[in-house]
């Protein structure tokens, strides 16, 4: 049995951060569902042999995936819907979420699970779902449907990204009990990720090429900034912003450097411009490339970013991931769940 292959489907794939970590714990992925085209691109550049619906998932009939599987049972499902309106940042000083449309796709994965029937379930989310009532509701609703599921929220980098970001995970069997995986796996540094790279001009990658520029003043504001963990709190009177004078206003980390032997912040969608968050390389006077973003998020160094789209777009695929190294470590653990339930 442990040689058989085990199906899965991602839905709201994005660039493909979930799916990484799925084929990496051994699942072939029969179908993934993504809307954004900039996402798709890079999803068909990375996995050519997932058929990709790229329309709404409103729109998508589960019997097309259900015609790729055959008579063969999918093992799992996999997803990140959207819900942008609970993310920290968009919920910053406020003390409820934000309306969003986007909030009501988590029950398209709901239909997914009742008419795929799946053996196993995984749902990722930002932590601030949690007390939203329609994951109330689909949680009530998967335990009507058998999959007893479990949730928590996690921080992935105790699962060896180096990076602090909490992550609500939600998983379910139909076989069994199935718990989260909360293995904690050895630290891994800002410099573990990035520290091997070649300065931006001596290398042949483009997406290490795709960095933010600056106006003069800008830039040297970041010069001033000090090296390996330095911040603009540490920056002369005259070079702090308008916008940073008054007190409690705007984001901590912003124009604030990483550091070499710790985690990264958060690698969020504006992750390409220093103002939006930590995101100065740690001695090199400018803002993380692209590829140094995805390699933060655990993507493997020859993952494909395409490079013919803005850097605000390509910010936003490479933020919005789930990273791959999470992912592998819950899907290995529902991989191992299978495996001892279909002795």
């Amino acid at each position: 049995m442990n040689k058989q292959k085990f199906t899965a489907v991602d839905l709201f794939a994005g660039i493909g951060g979930q799916s990484v970590g799925l084929k990496r714990a051994g699942f072939v992925i029969k179908a993934s569902v993504e809307i954004d085209k900039n996402a798709v691109k890079g999803y068909k550049q990375n996995h050519p042999r997932t058929r990709v619906f790229d329309y709404d998932i409103r729109e998508i009939d589960t019997e097309n995936i259900k015609k790729l599987l055959g008579a063969k049972p999918l093992h799992l499902l996999a997803g990140c819907p959207p819900c942008q309106g609970f993310s920290s940042v968009r919920r910053l000083n406020r003390k409820q979420s934000v309306r969003d449309d986007r909030n009501n796709l988590i029950l398209e994965y709901l239909r997914f699970v009742k008419e795929l029937k799946p053996l196993t379930i995984m749902m990722e989310n930002v932590p601030g779902l949690v007390n939203y009532y329609l994951f109330k509701q689909v949680v009530k609703e998967l335990t009507e449907l058998g999959y007893n599921p479990k949730f928590d929220i996690l921080n992935v980098k105790d699962f060896g990204v180096p990076q602090s970001r909490k992550r609500l995970v939600l998983v379910g069997s139909l076989l069994g009990e199935l718990d989260l995986s909360k293995m904690y796996v050895q630290k891994r540094t800002v410099r573990h990720a990035i520290g091997d790279l070649p300065k931006i001009e001596n290398t042949d990658d483009e997406a290490h090429k795709i960095v933010a520029n600056h106006i003069p003043r800008i830039q040297r504001m970041i010069e001033l900034i000090p090296k390996n963990g330095g911040s603009r709190k540490d920056l002369p009177k005259e070079y702090i912003l308008e916008c940073h004078k008054k007190e409690n206003v705007g984001f901590n980390d912003v124009y604030g450097r990483l550091k070499w032997e710790n985690y990264s912040s958060t690698i969020t969608g504006g992750c390409l411009n220093p103002s939006k968050g930590r995101f100065l390389h740690p001695e090199e006077d400018r803002c993380i490339t692209a590829r140094e973003a995805a390699l933060l998020q655990t993507f493997p160094k020859n993952y494909k970013i395409p490079v013919d789209i803005s850097k605000t777009s390509a910010a936003l695929l490479i933020g919005n991931a789930l990273p791959p190294r999470f992912s592998y470590y819950q899907s290995k653990n529902i991989k191992n769940h299978l495996i001892e339930n279909l002795k």
